[in-house]
């Protein structure tokens, strides 16, 4: 490893797991505290200016590359679910509520932060565009997993899908964002950024693991498998620099948080509880994947 890019993955990961480590040292020492609160802001105020931020505000990205990566993000998800399905079925696990923390990875917390660091802008761009696709899926097919009932009604009633609609109808038809928006959604989002992170550390802080072996070979199964289809994915539409770089981080994250928030509100708690187990198990061996993902994209896609 080169000492340029060892201190440029420094530079990447350090801030983001810092960050996540404030958030799980408070909640340890304040586990009673209101969580929610946070949460509430991030997904009502900070995610949709971040959103509207790296989307409309953008100067790196159009529409032809939005909605490229938008199909590929479709496709990353299709090709996650049919190896996910198999597994699920190998160890006689419930294949429909316990997909989601396969197929849907940690894109927002984790991904847009490293890929910022990783990639400044640019970077930051695409992967807000895989982002928002992979949050519309938790809100659509995510809800269907958790319930194994289809409803509209979440998707209606989410803020980021709004911001989502007109940034995308300002990217198509070229509209300039006022400044002043720009100003404000870019200090709200970074603001976002760190709530966020600690947000995430704070719910790692309670989560607990249970049925652990099963649960593991999950979890490295969704690590194991995302850089594999990544890769095959930018070789197939002949992706460089930081567009499979981006990819590659994105796609290589650990399960969504959003997963288990789901499947408390509308699976069983056997499911919930085996669905948090693979948030803990996949997020804790981050730490020794995310490092290596984020050297191989910085090495081969700079």
């Amino acid at each position: 490893m080169s000492l340029d890019v060892f201190l440029k993955l420094i530079e990447v990961i350090f801030p983001v797991f810092f960050i996540i480590g404030i958030g799980y040292l408070f909640g340890k020492k304040n586990p009673n505290f209101n969580n929610g609160i946070i949460t509430s802001f991030a997904g009502k105020i900070g995610v949709p200016s971040l959103l509207f931020y790296s989307l409309a505000a953008s100067s790196t990205l159009n529409f032809h590359t939005f909605i490229k990566f938008g199909f590929i993000t479709f496709l990353l998800v299709g090709c996650f679910a049919i190896i996910g399905i198999i597994i699920l079925k190998i160890l006689r696990r419930d294949i429909v509520s316990e997909l989601s923390p396969i197929i849907l990875p940690n894109t927002a917390n984790l991904g847009l932060p490293i890929c910022l660091f990783a990639y400044g802008e640019k970077g930051f761009s695409i992967a807000s565009s895989i982002a928002v696709i992979v949050m519309f899926l938790h809100f659509t097919l995510g809800i269907f997993i958790a319930s194994k009932k289809f409803s509209l009604k979440p998707l209606l009633e989410s803020i980021p899908m709004y911001i989502l609609l007109l940034s995308s109808l300002m990217l198509y038809y070229e509209i300039e964002a006022p400044i002043f928006l720009v100003n404000t959604t870019m200090l709200i989002g970074y603001a976002a950024i760190f709530l966020i992170l600690t947000s995430l550390g704070f719910t790692l802080s309670g989560l607990k693991t249970k049925n652990f072996k099963k649960n593991l070979v999950i979890s490295l199964t969704r690590l194991t498998i995302g850089p594999i289809i990544a890769i095959i994915i930018i070789k197939y539409f002949k992706l460089t620099g930081y567009e499979a770089g981006v990819l590659l981080i994105c796609a290589s994250m650990p399960s969504a948080i959003l997963n288990f928030l789901l499947a408390k509100m509308y699976s069983t708690k056997e499911n919930s509880d085996n669905i948090a187990s693979v948030i803990v198990i996949t997020t804790t061996l981050g730490f020794f994947t995310i490092p290596i993902i984020v050297f191989l994209s910085l090495k081969f896609f700079n």
